[in-house]
């Protein structure tokens, strides 16, 4: 999704970690930018910035411009990252330019809403599979997610990929019969329905023996 937002690269030409170093004490890390038949760049970003946006609702979907200092402004996403294992802190990212006029590949999040009547009504258990499924489209019709509502959804039966409705320029990559969620029978629901079973055969049988006994009590009067 194309965003209004705009962030400030500098060029880099020392490389290695001795430069890295030197960009962290000014609250900056490397990054780099390829794609869209141009050269790659070296540059430098504010973490803030970055991190500002691998948070937001549309994450590393996010399509914003990248000023890059004396070179050009591009419309770019952020395609790979690297992250401190102890502190957690960005130490370096990859972006890729983004021509707007070409689909592209992404990784769109799943959401579900509802209680779905498997679990209120037959005691089942309702599990998530798969979070996200791809597409492809045009970068400005990228969705921040797909909600899906699954309240019908009984034991046995499941959300699948091919069931998430798609609008504008958007084609399915994932297999349509990729699970994203089902619900599942527990322990408790099947020994439910086997009692009921039992109880529903057990009843005729009552109801012959007391047809029986009703016939002999006439046959001796």
């Amino acid at each position: 999704m194309k965003k209004d937002i705009t962030i400030a690269a500098e060029p880099r030409p020392a490389r290695g970690k001795n430069e890295a170093r030197r960009l962290r004490a000014r609250m900056r890390i490397p990054a780099v930018v390829y794609g869209a038949g141009k050269e790659s760049v070296a540059v430098s970003v504010s973490p803030k910035e970055v991190e500002k946006i691998l948070r937001s609702s549309s994450g590393v979907n996010t399509i914003f411009n990248l000023e890059i200092q004396g070179i050009e402004t591009t419309p770019v996403m952020v395609v790979d990252w690297q992250h401190d294992p102890v502190k957690s802190h960005l130490l370096h990212i990859d972006l890729k330019r983004i021509d707007l006029s070409k689909r592209l590949h992404v990784k769109v999040p799943v959401h579900t809403t509802g209680d779905p009547r498997g679990v209120k009504e037959q005691g089942g258990l309702y599990e998530i599979i798969s979070r996200e499924i791809e597409i492809e489209c045009l970068p400005d019709e990228i969705p921040e997610h797909f909600t899906i509502d699954v309240s019908e959804l009984r034991i046995g039966q499941s959300l699948r990929a091919g069931d998430v409705p798609l609008s504008g320029s958007m084609k399915l990559l994932s297999p349509p019969d990729l699970v994203v969620s089902h619900v599942v029978a527990t322990r408790g629901s099947v020994e439910t329905a086997e009692t009921a079973g039992e109880a529903a055969a057990a009843e005729p049988e009552v109801v012959k023996k007391g047809k029986k006994e009703e016939e002999g009590a006439e046959k001796k009067k």
